[in-house]
């Protein structure tokens, strides 16, 4: 048996298609179960979408049908059990797959610009900072953030971390920076503005 964590690795070519709210699901060969309601996915190698889980279940490849096709973004079987073989190789119709179906709850692409921490919660921007930043970061930040991802609270990281409420600010201020980092780098992006949207409209 394996484990999905936080984090769901999609190749990039997937990634319109997830994000397009075409393809639903991800079928992984063997019996996989999720720790988490709530995933951050990534392909193409950046972040693309948070995810909830909404049902896992198990089938051999043999039973797989237009149902999960449709779910992975298919219009056939055939379609989805061709690519299932060129991912796996060795895949053969009496193996178990795990069918996870999720929907889009946060697209890592159109956050809000205008929200002091984009519209994330401190625990996602953190385990996004850790992911992508770790050479960028002290060792003290790291551990900070690491903290974070474990409360995501300010609050509660600042009486861990320091023992003193009143340190929150240099927790605030370590995520902001690790955000600003992050959409530097185009790791992140952000909603057009209305003022953006309106000129774009008349030009």
């Amino acid at each position: 048996m394996k484990f999905l964590g936080r984090h769901l690795m999609l190749k990039g070519i997937y990634a319109e298609k997830l994000l397009k709210g075409e393809k639903k699901a991800t079928i992984r060969k063997g019996i996989v179960k999720p720790k988490y309601a709530e995933v951050i996915v990534h392909a193409g190698g950046r972040p693309i979408a948070k995810i909830k889980v909404t049902r896992v279940y198990y089938k051999k490849v043999s039973e797989l049908g237009d149902y999960e096709a449709r779910l992975e973004g298919y219009e056939s079987v055939d379609e989805l059990l061709r690519d299932l073989k060129r991912a796996y190789g060795d895949l053969k119709y009496d193996d178990y797959v795990t069918i996870i179906e999720f929907e889009v709850v946060q697209r890592l692409d159109e956050l809000k610009h205008e929200d002091p921490y984009f519209g994330l919660e401190p625990a996602d921007a953190a385990r996004l900072a850790l992911r992508y930043l770790s050479k960028d970061l002290s060792e003290f930040e790291i551990d900070v953030l690491m903290d974070l991802t474990r409360t995501n609270s300010i609050r509660k990281t600042a009486v861990n971390v320091f023992k003193d409420l009143n340190k929150r600010r240099i927790v605030r201020r370590i995520l902001r920076k690790a955000l600003k980092m992050l959409a530097e780098k185009g790791l992140i992006g952000f909603k057009p503005s209305a003022e953006k949207r309106v000129s774009s409209q008349r030009g």
